[in-house]
């Protein structure tokens, strides 16, 4: 099943979640991994339009299906509990690529907001955790130069390779599992080392 909601906006997010309760009941999990790069671009250069974009997309997206999610799954509204995990970046760690300040910034907030909100929402039975993955086959990089940029990074990274979609898939869904039952506020690198 397939539905489509713009969740960089309340409303959107609201109408996700809407339709989400008629078609498969009561949530448990969510994984905020809405995101866009917003390209290269410097700070110089960066227009109000584009930073307002990446933003509203990689961290309000977030915000805004999390605080649905919470009004859902908290037990303090009747939930039973459940898990959310952020979809962040390595990029928040350490800055990524130049002129992309803008996107591992959203990824930062990411970060910060799945500590804060461990913090606020463990004592009503949801759990909130980040996942940073580094250099991963995707899309993502063909604007960037694809496989010749992952190629160039592999070298630098202490596995010698590339993650794969599977492997990030494994550690979400680990994390939104009671497999993970006790891990919370953590912010976690699936980077190979690097």
């Amino acid at each position: 099943m397939a539905i489509c909601a713009d969740v960089s906006t309340s409303a959107g997010a609201a109408k996700l979640f809407t339709e989400v309760d008629q078609e498969l009941g009561p949530v448990s999990a969510l994984v905020n991994n809405a995101g866009i790069s917003g390209g290269r671009c410097s700070i110089t250069e960066i227009d109000e339009d584009r930073l307002r974009q990446i933003f509203e997309t990689n961290v309000f997206s977030a915000f805004y299906c999390s605080r649905e999610a919470v009004r859902r799954m908290s037990r303090a509204s009747g939930g039973e509990g459940g898990s959310i995990v952020n979809v962040s970046s390595a990029a928040a760690r350490h800055g990524g690529m130049p002129e992309l300040a803008h996107y591992a910034s959203t990824k930062a907030a990411l970060d910060g907001m799945a500590i804060a909100l461990a913090k606020e929402l463990g004592p009503l039975g949801v759990r909130v955790n980040s996942l940073r993955p580094g250099v991963i086959v995707t899309e993502m990089h063909n604007e960037f130069g694809g496989a010749k940029l992952i190629e160039s990074i592999a070298p630098t990274i202490p596995m010698r390779r590339p993650g794969t979609a599977h492997e990030v898939a494994e550690a979400v869904l680990w994390l939104a599992s009671e497999r993970s039952s006790y891990v919370h506020g953590a912010v976690i690198d699936i980077s190979g080392g690097r």
